[in-house]
């Protein structure tokens, strides 16, 4: 389980082998052995037992911002795997291996976006059906363009044409669910923090939960997450996270959305800023992160086995490190 501390005031102290979270009166203890991970999305306190008790058990406490994005983590000082692996990684921007892995995770990121409409498209007799089925074809027709794209030595000979038709996908899905969301949350196109609309403020929330499962699963598997390939270097920038988070973003879609459409959403989940931007405050968080944690218990049809979602970028992390220590020619 993920323990989740997002009420204002919430101390946490080690009582024997458990966490004990209280707030005022109220007191709850988490067994260490029965915990994973440790988010604090808000002004909370926790003693030096707690970490030292979290690090013995392999547990990550994770320091989230505003934003849903990790601000810093406390974990153990152990690497994930041999260093043989993040040598042949600073390898991949130069390499035959590095686009193909790029190709295949912006591919991905696309079928997921299908997915996700062909599901929206189930039992739908009005003319959006069809709004739906032309952009299906639309996306395909760019995951074709990828495959086309001849066999290059290095990431830097196709990067800008690869971003071309993963923003072109990118704008046929996203302006297709709003025309299907409902009328007052309607949006134009994707924005960033501070998000334009309500519906991109609890997105990059979503998006910004999940960098964290990404970089510890990277570490767990050996891989070095600053070290990226379709993303550039720059100073303290997890550039693999933002690569790897492409292929992942569509089950964040599916659950914003669906809070959306099934009127779960609520205005005063969000509070605007000065310049009209919209943020997810403290209750539309909780619901946000509460459906997250149910659909990490999730099982799906993934690459050809049933396997819970919480345990998929692990899976995806561990074959793509296995993949890069047998290829000889990095």
């Amino acid at each position: 389980m993920k323990l989740i501390i997002n009420t204002p005031g919430t101390y946490i102290s080690k009582v024997g082998e458990c966490f004990q979270v209280k707030k005022d009166k109220l007191k709850q203890q988490y067994s260490a052995r029965k915990v994973e991970q440790i988010l604090m999305t808000t002004k909370s306190a926790l003693t030096t037992d707690v970490i030292e008790l979290a690090i013995e058990n392999n547990i990550d406490i994770v320091f989230l911002k505003s934003t849903g994005k990790p601000l810093a983590r406390v974990w153990h000082s152990k690497l994930g795997s041999i260093s043989t692996i993040r040598r042949k990684q600073l390898f991949l921007q130069d390499n035959v291996m590095g686009v193909e892995f790029v190709k295949e995770w912006i591919i991905q990121k696309m079928q997921n976006q299908i997915s996700h409409l062909n599901k929206l498209s189930v039992n739908r007799r009005d003319n959006r059906k069809d709004i739906i089925k032309e952009a299906i074809e639309k996306i395909n027709t760019q995951i074709k363009n990828i495959n086309n794209i001849p066999k290059a030595k290095c990431i830097e000979q196709v990067r800008d044409t690869i971003q071309g038709y993963e923003g072109n996908a990118s704008r046929i899905y996203f302006g297709v669910l709003s025309k299907l969301i409902p009328t007052e949350y309607k949006f134009s196109g994707r924005s960033k923090n501070p998000a334009k609309d309500e519906f991109n403020a609890m997105l990059n929330y979503g998006y910004g939960i999940m960098y964290s499962n990404v970089e510890k699963a990277c570490i767990l598997s050996g891989l070095d997450p600053y070290i990226g390939i379709m993303h550039t270097d720059n100073y303290n920038k997890k550039a693999l996270v933002f690569d790897l988070i492409e292929m992942y973003r569509g089950y964040i879609d599916e659950i914003v959305f669906k809070l959306f459409t099934t009127k779960k959403v609520k205005k005063t989940f969000f509070d605007r800023v000065e310049d009209g931007g919209f943020y997810l405050n403290q209750e539309g968080k909780k619901l946000l992160i509460g459906k997250y944690n149910e659909y990490l218990q999730k099982k799906i049809k993934y690459k050809g086995r049933n396997i819970e979602f919480q345990n998929i970028i692990q899976y995806d992390c561990h074959n793509i490190a296995n993949r890069i220590l047998k290829e000889e020619a990095v």
